[in-house]
């Protein structure tokens, strides 16, 4: 079975032979193929713009560097050990005073924060959203009968995803030297724009005014957002593989090249002046620093639905806290069940407004099986549309495929095979081979993006 699927797909040779019509196409019509030869699948475009959305600065007050928005009282666990593993945020600026919640002197008077509540229960949600949407389903065509592998598809407000499929990453939402129209022409059914850089540059206001996310890049096809927290975790501990290789040493402001290095089971994790941590989170939310301008923002899981919902893409994904590979369990355990109330609050906020948009939840729980299977089974009785497993993955493809070898027969089980999965931020070719084979219907990555920017510079200089 997987030899009929590698067969199929192309390699990055292929890629690179198309890389001069800036299209890398890969042919995931396999999985299709190879288990139900009637069903033809689609190609998909791996590329993404690196250039900026457009120029346009920040309209709203939640982006205006003159005005400041008093941060909401810490409600709970606001001390240093929120302060080692940071990611997901959204916008609100913070005050400039000296007085402001991040200075050191207010950090260290809060010695004993009160205990965090747990998540919310599925009883605090109305008993309508646990109905099916009529804007929003998976409709299973084919399983596999020697593997969870399934063939499916999507129906979305903007049309249907065929899956198992690919997901071009648009980052700024632009693929990388791509018209939309030609991307969709090619058959690039779903593509995923990342928050965090669109709530900088151009700002949710912007593209709420042109329209929805959807007039503003000129895609008439299904497009889903993240929360912007892998960004904001990239802030701290750098790129995946950086993280893996510092062993989740925090990485220190540019200001302070000689600061020596603080691990993630330290608490250090804060947005200082002084050499510390770009970002600090909180139980309200995270605060981090603009690459742009160096303005202090909070991101909250219910400011992450609100940009979303400016942006109208079809699929939306909540506020997650996305600790590195190394972190001291006790950490991890603290960082999912964090992530689990974040999670909760961002699905309330989504119920309030819906705006025929699915949201997915995020499983986490690293490497961790007991975590992982907590995770699975408290989102899993929320209503939420569909599930992204994120997190930390292994730190290598083989433990990533023996996370979902032990984890994705729970997806199997009643209700939850009725919804889509998506992996988040994986996409080499083992991968995808296994994560197929395994049962998920979609993924992401820049890997593909990378290739054929490589290409692109090799090509230029002959």
């Amino acid at each position: 079975m997987t030899m009929s699927f590698i067969s199929s797909i192309s390699s990055i040779s292929s890629i690179q032979q198309h890389a001069k019509n800036r299209v890398a196409t890969i042919g995931v019509t396999s999985v299709a193929a190879f288990m139900n030869p009637s069903i033809t699948f689609h190609n998909s475009i791996l590329n993404v713009n690196s250039k900026k959305c457009c120029s346009f600065k920040l309209l709203s007050p939640l982006h205006s560097t003159s005005e400041k928005i008093s941060p909401p009282p810490p409600a709970t666990n606001d001390d240093d050990d929120d302060d080692n593993n940071n990611n997901n945020n959204r916008h609100t600026i913070t005050p400039k005073s000296s007085s402001s919640p991040l200075s050191p002197s207010s950090k260290t008077s809060k010695k004993h924060p009160p205990k965090p509540q747990p998540p919310l229960s599925p009883s605090s949600f109305p008993s309508w959203s646990y109905q099916p949407r009529d804007f929003f389903r998976y409709e299973l065509l084919y399983q596999s009968k020697i593997s969870n592998a399934r063939v499916g598809r999507i129906h979305t407000p903007h049309g249907i995803i065929d899956t198992p499929g690919y997901v071009a990453v648009a980052t700024n939402g632009a693929l990388k030297g791509l018209d939309m129209r030609d991307a969709d022409d090619a058959g690039q059914q779903l593509v995923f724009c990342n928050s965090y850089h669109l709530l900088l540059q151009p700002g949710p206001e912007v593209i709420e005014g042109a329209g929805g996310l959807h007039k503003f890049i000129n895609r008439n096809r299904p497009l889903i957002t993240d929360s912007g927290g892998f960004q904001v975790f990239s802030l701290a501990y750098g790129s995946v593989q950086e993280s893996l290789d510092s062993e989740g040493e925090l990485k220190r402001s540019k200001n302070n090249s000689s600061a020596k290095k603080v691990r993630s089971s330290e608490n250090q994790n804060t947005i200082s002046s002084d050499g510390g941590s770009p970002v600090k989170v909180t139980e309200d939310g995270v605060y981090f620093k603009s690459y742009r301008d160096g303005r202090k923002i909070f991101l909250t899981p219910e400011s992450t639905v609100e940009a979303q919902k400016a942006y109208g893409a079809d699929i939306i994904i909540p506020l997650d806290q996305l600790p590195p590979y190394f972190i001291d369990r006790q950490k991890l355990v603290e960082s999912v069940d964090r992530s689990h109330r974040w999670e909760a609050r961002s699905l309330k906020k989504h119920l309030e407004n819906v705006k025929n948009q699915a949201m997915y939840c995020v499983v986490h729980g690293g490497v961790d099986v007991e975590l992982r299977t907590k995770s699975v089974e408290y989102l899993s009785s929320l209503p939420f549309d569909g599930y992204a497993i994120g997190g930390s993955l292994g730190k290598n493809s083989d433990e990533l495929i023996k996370l979902l070898t032990w984890m994705m027969p729970m997806f199997e089980e009643g209700h939850r095979k009725e919804k889509p999965r998506h992996l988040l931020g994986i996409a080499d070719e083992k991968s995808i081979l296994e994560s197929v084979k395994h049962g998920i219907d979609t993924f992401d990555s820049l890997l593909s993006n990378q290739a054929i920017e490589a290409w692109d510079s090799l090509d230029a200089i002959g």
